[in-house]
């Protein structure tokens, strides 16, 4: 299927591997002109050499904290300078670390916010000003099956990506007359190295074997499995298609039906 998105111009940040990195690569391989993010420069230029041999396309590549402000601003100069548009932004972080509610000083979750929460806020602000002009516009924003079903010992996630989803929803109607649809991908157990991270924790919070947390990890989720980074990327490549021009204000999840929910 053509998704009618060659020739647009896509911000992946938090892009150098992972859930980042898959949804780079999905674009590139539509044709879209990338470019990825992500705080270690090596990373990123191996994640950039990866995604050309398998796409064709070289990506812009700029190193950048999200959580800081000034790295944001630089961040959508350098893309602008390059490409003089962002049409497609993909907002992706790392996660604050794991841990339980009295486990975490106010400087710990002020960190969290600006990881998660202020690095949406201040991407969104910079590149939507571009998409209104144009009338068109992909903003997809990366949380996390947690924001419908929280996720033990996960405390600092489980709040501020929640903040995301009630942004994104709120945003969507506020740009919906300017021709831009908002929506969250909310992952389920992706197989990164965030989920390998996890493990290891639960594994020493535990004492259980890093094997044995995985296979109960995979045993809790209906399709037996954890999910392929490549998928996770084909579904924002299709949030980010012309064919999901009527799609907005939505959370899709990406889980093997680990939310067992209705709504």
């Amino acid at each position: 299927m053509d998704l009618g998105i060659a020739g647009k111009v896509a911000l992946v940040t938090a892009s150098s591997k992972g859930l980042g990195k898959a949804v780079a690569q999905a674009l590139a391989q539509e044709g879209v002109e990338v470019a990825i993010s992500a705080r270690k420069e090596d990373e990123l230029r191996e994640a950039a050499r990866d995604i050309e041999r398998q796409t064709g396309r070289a990506p812009l590549t700029v190193a950048a904290d999200v959580s800081k402000k000034e790295d944001i601003d630089r961040l959508i100069g350098q893309v602008l300078d390059r490409h003089g548009r962002i049409d497609i932004l993909f907002t992706n972080s790392g996660g604050p670390p794991p841990g339980m509610f009295f486990d975490f000083t106010d400087e710990q979750w002020h960190r969290a916010v600006d990881l998660l929460l202020m690095s949406t806020v201040r991407l969104i602000r910079a590149a939507a000003p571009g998409m209104q002009e144009r009338k068109w516009g992909r903003i997809i924003t990366s949380t996390s099956v947690s924001v419908k079903q929280p996720i033990s010992g996960l405390m600092l996630s489980n709040a501020v990506r929640t903040a995301i989803v009630g942004l994104a929803k709120t945003l969507s109607q506020e740009l919906a007359p300017d021709g831009i649809t908002v929506n969250n991908l909310l992952p389920g157990s992706i197989f990164t190295d965030r989920i390998k991270q996890l493990n290891d924790a639960t594994a020493k919070r535990t004492g259980k074997s890093v094997d044995e947390v995985r296979r109960e990890g995979e045993a809790a989720i209906p399709l037996g499995r954890y999910g392929a980074p490549e998928e996770y990327g084909a579904a924002a490549a299709f949030l980010a298609s012309q064919q999901a021009a009527y799609i907005t204000g939505v959370s899709l999840l990406v889980d093997g039906g680990v939310y067992r929910g209705t709504l």
